[in-house]
């Protein structure tokens, strides 16, 4: 589908872009997106991710939910992160223990693991919504309140 990523409707009317929405339809939209967004009350770690790994899924899973970004559906996106972070994080000493000078097939084989584990991690951490720019899509904007302008401000504007 071609066109812009839908944006949450809160974050159209704080930027204040929605007046081509009418009240209905963003009643309709409002009411989609709850439906949308799912429960987060089974939010657990599976049972094949090891002891740390599940620590480390009940500490961002917490965060997330008090942010109200993750649901029971994105449970197994969450542990698949947390899977390849941990074995991106296990191949560095790996790399780092290595000569590419001697044995550049092995340090090239896994310098290439480990960077598609990297990817792999950015693409999960965007969809879940921890990386900084991915949670800014979802803030609503604050409104600036304009200064109060003096009478002659009033009167004859930016010709004083």
């Amino acid at each position: 589908m071609a066109g812009r990523n839908k944006q949450p409707l809160t974050v159209i009317q704080g930027k204040g872009k929605s007046k081509h929405i009418t009240k209905d339809e963003a009643a309709k939209r409002a009411a989609h997106e709850e439906k949308m967004r799912g429960n987060n009350d089974k939010v657990i770690a599976p049972k094949y991710l090891l002891k740390k790994q599940k620590l480390e899924f009940e500490k961002i899973a917490e965060e997330l939910i008090a942010l109200d970004i993750i649901s029971n559906l994105d449970v197994d996106t969450l542990a698949r992160y947390i899977e390849a972070k941990t074995e991106y994080q296990r191949l560095g000493p790996v790399i780092r223990k290595l000569n590419p000078l001697k044995d550049l097939e092995a340090y090239t084989k896994l310098s290439r693991t480990r960077k598609q584990l990297s990817d792999e991690c950015r693409s999960y951490a965007s969809d879940l919504g921890l990386t900084i720019t991915s949670r800014l899509k979802l803030v609503i904007p604050s409104t600036i309140p304009a200064e109060a302008k003096t009478e002659a401000e009033k009167r004859f504007g930016n010709r004083l």
